[in-house]
């Protein structure tokens, strides 16, 4: 099969590797606002090189993978849909509710195939966790901790298109947080801090959040971001039960250091980034893709996953904003 990858940026440059070493997948075709970049990730895959989004859809593609700049993802999952093709699209869909509805709705109407790209759905550690919630290892569940603390916050001109620390990181915990629970958010209070580099302050945004999250059966869980981790790449979640507690993300390369006598080492290598920590995530999805593109596997996230992540991401916005929680209820759930 063909397929079309729209956007060279960093994850779009993985994407297109990943994809040119898949047995399935014939050939590439990629294309970038930057037409040089897009050219260099050409060569060293040997796609294609299209002029342009446009160019992409009229070669004749069997899906596409949407890696460009977030702006532009919701119209052009609304074409891959008026079009008939399958695709996958980086999250998130839109920065707002609006926008995710109004290419949630396009989908919808053309009958189309969206899968969203939250690979930790395809981490070992998350999917072990998944299970030992499911089969009652931990018995009934009371507490769950995420984090996701990155090495090195963002360039200034990223953040004023980002969404913000809630909608542009967090929302992978939320959305690991339903998946791995199987259960919903009820309430949410969230707080953050721009107490760091003023730029974050300069773009209406936080370096740093903590939310309290309510699930509906009872269960509390919190989860917490920075961009400010000198550290290390870090994302963890902690889940405890009646019986036994859990951790994902605590190897040799976790980014923490025990003040115990006898605890263990500091990583020697500490994970430096996403790419890095989750690079067996990202090959498992886009296999997930490439089979759900030719009709051999169910969705395994489709665009209400995404908003339904969204949506908790956008009660925490809500809550910090007006210092107080948040019921689910006040976010809009539908396209109507």
């Amino acid at each position: 099969m063909r397929i079309g990858v729209i956007g060279t940026g960093r994850i779009g440059a993985f994407h297109a590797g990943l994809l040119a070493r898949h047995p399935e997948v014939g050939s590439l075709v990629v294309a970038d606002a930057d037409r040089g970049r897009a050219a260099r990730v050409a060569e060293a895959t040997g796609a294609a090189l299209a002029g342009g989004a446009d160019e992409v859809f009229a070669w004749g593609v069997d899906a596409v993978v949407i890696t460009s700049a977030t702006a532009a993802h919701a119209e052009l999952i609304a074409r891959a849909a008026r079009a008939g093709l399958p695709a996958f699209c980086e999250k998130p869909i839109a920065v707002d509710l609006p926008g995710t509805l109004a290419a949630l709705r396009a989908v919808a109407k053309a009958g189309s195939v969206l899968q969203l790209g939250f690979m930790r759905r395809f981490d070992a550690g998350y999917r072990a966790a998944r299970e030992a919630v499911r089969d009652g290892r931990l018995g009934r569940l009371h507490t769950v901790r995420a984090l996701t603390s990155d090495p090195a916050p963002p360039p200034a001109a990223y953040l004023p298109l980002s969404g913000g620390l809630y909608r542009d990181c967090l929302v992978h915990d939320f959305d690991a947080l339903r998946w791995v629970t199987g259960r919903e958010v009820i309430e949410v209070y969230a707080t953050g801090s721009d107490a760091g580099d003023p730029m974050f302050r300069a773009a209406g945004d936080v370096d740093t959040a903590a939310a309290l999250l309510t699930l509906d059966d009872g269960t509390l869980a919190t989860a917490t971001a920075t961009r400010c981790n000198g550290a290390g790449y870090d994302v963890r979640m902690e889940l405890a039960g009646e019986r036994d507690q859990i951790a994902v993300g605590l190897d040799e390369r976790t980014p923490v250091t025990s003040t115990e006598p006898f605890g263990p080492p500091p990583a020697d290598r500490p994970w430096p980034g996403f790419l890095e920590r989750f690079a067996p995530a990202y090959a498992a999805e886009l296999d997930a893709f490439v089979h759900l593109a030719r009709g051999g596997r169910d969705n395994p996230c489709d665009g209400w996953e995404a908003l339904a992540a969204l949506r908790i991401a956008e009660a925490c916005e809500l809550s910090r904003r007006e210092r107080r929680p948040v019921r689910m209820a006040e976010i809009a759930s539908a396209p109507g």
